[in-house]
């Protein structure tokens, strides 16, 4: 799932280097946190966030099939 998400997020944005994928699994719940430079927050959340609940809804699917739980977050990269 990680592989898939990181996949489709570095193809959205312009800086696909900066694209950070934390994967963090608890009580059967993966959580994963996806960073990613300020400039382009606005293109993975989209209009109104359909672009991110369309990830979030792609995403699910395999975590269905496994029988687990997912929930996605989004962090802007740190400032230096």
């Amino acid at each position: 799932m990680k592989k898939a998400l990181d996949y489709i997020v570095s193809n959205i944005v312009d800086e696909p280097k900066k694209v950070q994928i934390n994967e963090e699994e608890k009580d059967g719940v993966i959580t994963f946190t996806i960073t990613v430079a300020k400039e382009d927050m606005g293109k993975v959340i989209g209009k109104n966030g359909k672009v991110i609940k369309a990830i979030r809804n792609v995403i699910k699917i395999p975590a269905i099939k496994q029988g687990k739980k997912i929930y996605i977050s989004l962090a802007e990269e740190p400032q230096p």
